[in-house]
């Protein structure tokens, strides 16, 4: 395949992205060739483009971005059989080894060796062709469109916390962070049968669309004071919540999700601030409280694509800004900017 047909966006460093045409390799033995369609962008991505590194993850050499991906199979290589040239597909963006303990045991996100799209040093999707693993690619119905199938991607993020927070019918849920993943989860808390749904803030706008998007509470964070806020929370809930999904990547919100949890109750941490954080973790372990993780997601795709088709979660509502691939730069500003009251970007590589 010719170089000058992969138009891509490549990140080279901290506030240098590129487009260039790259090679493309006819897909390998178990691979699919995808014509990319839609690919959202991330606050990872943005942590990558703003800082040239994301948590542990440093950014060494130039990576093609974008993981939440959907577009059509246009070459198929030895041995795919449950796919085909013209199959429309969703791409979950982890590929793990597959023949660890920890993929055999099922928890293949936690893999040592997962090859994830846009995490150094793998390329991404942000480009015209792209090859990746037929057996982590998903059918799309002909009713949900290339921009759900990329939406699958954080979908999925939400789904899987909501499942390690064990959100159940009648679960009391707080919510730290009203961007995508905060949002996604609420929707997703809700259709798990989530009674009461409070989520928190510092921006209006967002609020209003957690209101909007069926919060029964919104939150404005206005203090620093930990206690005070969790002490706010209880009384706007009507007392302490079973859940709290913590997805603003906010020290201080960690924090307050311990102090304002209900005794035996779950702090899901799914946001990333800072590498050590200080925490009342006595606080939590005499009052039961568990906390847990979540680092990507395992196994919800399935979960996730038959939400968005059965019309039981609408993610369409969040995708509120579209670009093309030229225009990758800017759409990366639309992203980064709250002036712009962005919540999911998407682009189009067509």
């Amino acid at each position: 395949m010719a170089a000058e047909s992969n138009l891509s966006a490549v990140l080279y460093g901290k506030d240098d992205l590129r487009l260039e045409h790259r090679d493309i390799k006819l897909p390998g033995e178990n691979e699919v060739q995808i014509a990319m369609r839609s690919v959202g962008i991330c606050g990872s991505d943005v942590k990558y483009w703003t800082h040239g590194k994301c948590g542990r993850f440093v950014l060494d050499e130039p990576m093609v971005m974008g993981h939440e991906s959907s577009g059509t199979v246009v070459a198929v290589g030895r041995g795919v059989t449950h796919l085909a040239k013209g199959d429309r597909v969703a791409i979950e963006p982890g590929v793990p080894c597959r023949t660890c303990r920890i993929c055999k045991e099922g928890r293949y996100n936690l893999c040592a060796d997962m090859k994830f799209c846009a995490t150094p040093p793998v390329h991404g999707s942000l480009c015209r062709l792209y090859n990746h693993a037929a057996d982590f690619c998903y059918k799309l119905p002909a009713h949900v469109s290339f921009e759900e199938g990329a939406m699958l991607e954080p979908l999925s993020v939400a789904v899987y916390t909501c499942q390690r927070g064990e959100v159940r019918v009648g679960s009391k849920v707080l919510i730290f962070g009203a961007g995508p993943i905060g949002l996604l989860c609420l929707l997703v808390a809700k259709t798990r049968g989530a009674s009461s749904v409070a989520i928190t803030d510092i921006d209006d706008y967002r609020l209003a669309v957690a209101k909007e998007y069926g919060a029964d509470h919104v939150i404005k964070v206005a203090t620093n004071d930990s206690q005070a806020l969790a002490r706010t929370i209880a009384d706007e809930m009507g007392g302490q919540p079973d859940v709290s999904l913590e997805c603003s990547g906010v020290d201080s919100s960690f924090v307050t999700a311990i102090y304002a949890t209900r005794s035996g109750g779950v702090v899901v941490l799914v946001g990333r601030g800072s590498l050590d954080v200080d925490v009342p973790i006595v606080n939590a372990a005499v009052r039961e409280v568990d906390i847990r993780g979540v680092f990507r997601y395992c196994n919800n795709y399935p979960q996730a694509l038959a939400m968005v088709a059965s019309g039981q979660i609408d993610t369409k509502r969040l995708i509120t800004h579209n670009f093309t691939l030229e225009d990758s730069l800017q759409a990366f500003h639309t992203a980064n900017s709250r002036q712009s009251r962005a919540i999911k970007v998407m682009i189009n590589c067509s």
